[in-house]
This record gives C-alpha cells, structure tokens and sequence, in this order.
C-alpha cells in the first residue's frame, strides 16, 4: 500500500518501525496516526497520539479502542525487548505539527518550532503557520519575515494556545 507523505509524521529509527506496524490498523478504525514516541530505556513508554479521519474530536472510548488494537499488533510485532507501557492520546488544542497536512490544516495560527540542525544560525522559531509545500513548513516570523523549515529536520513542532485557536478547534466548528 502507498502512503500518503501528507498523512504521516517524519520518523526514523523505532518510532517509525512503530509506526509502520500500527498506521495500517488506526486506519482501518478511521484514526490517523499523528504522533509515536518511546520514551525511557529500561522500561520504555510508547505514546500514541491519534485524530479520527474525519476530523471530529477524539474521546475516551476512541483511545480505549486504539490502546488494546494497537496493543495487540505491537505485542505481535514485539519491536521493544522486555516490558513497555502504552500510552494513548488525542493531539489535543496546543497539538504537535508532526505532518504536512498539520501545517496546512491549521494555517493562520500561532506555532513553535525546534529544529534538530540549525537554518541561519538558529534552531527556534515562532510565528504564524503558512503551511507546507515542498519538504517544508513555513512560517511567518514576528518581524513579518518568511521562513521554510526543512520538514525532515524539525525536532518539534506545536500550535500555540490561543482564542483564535480555542474558537477555530470548539467542538461547534466543523472540521477542516
């Protein structure tokens, strides 16, 4: 099966191992994965973090349904030796930006990035999303420049919390 680039965070290592073995399942449930990360060495935590496809809001029972599905495939998969936790959540309000379509959905909001190697001599950056195009996420810096994040070096990303955005993602708004 091809993946949509667009749908699917950047990862390397076990996380995208993970994320290869439960993307497929979350699918066929209508999820869409938005976020892996093991976190710990001796007794490691997976976090899941999910939307529903349609765009709706995620509730308790969704991420109950999630945990024992993807439960199931990792303990088939078993890509972590000895004992791990699993945690699984919604992407929440103040939500990562961890793929492209991230980046396009919430354009117009605030955001804070990272990067893992630093663009003209900085690693962090804030300002208003553009959106992604290209391998890149853009923003709109504070003194009205433009910059493109390389996508694929961004260590992370998250909206910052704000009325507009509280107004944009209420459970009244349709989704984008």
């Amino acid at each position: 099966m091809a993946l949509d680039q667009d749908d699917h965070p950047t990862l390397s290592g076990l996380d995208a191992r993970i994320a290869a073995a439960i993307a497929p399942t979350l699918g066929a449930m209508g999820y869409e994965l938005v976020r892996v990360a093991v976190i710990g060495t001796l007794s490691p935590t997976v976090q899941i973090m999910a939307d529903r496809a349609d765009g709706s809001l995620i509730a308790v029972e969704d991420c109950e349904a999630i945990s024992h599905a993807v439960g199931a495939v990792l303990d088939v998969d078993d890509p972590i030796q000895g004992n791990w936790t699993l945690e699984v959540s919604s992407a929440g309000i103040d939500r990562p930006l961890t793929r492209p379509k991230d980046w396009n959905r919430f354009a117009g909001h605030q955001a804070k990035a990272e990067l893992t190697i630093p663009l003209d001599g900085r690693k962090r950056f804030a300002g208003i999303v553009l959106g992604a195009e290209n391998g890149a996420a853009r923003l709109r810096l504070d003194d009205g420049s433009e910059v493109a994040l390389p996508l694929q070096d961004i260590r992370k990303a998250r909206l910052v919390l704000t009325d507009a955005l509280i107004a944009a993602t209420s459970p009244t708004q349709t989704p984008s």
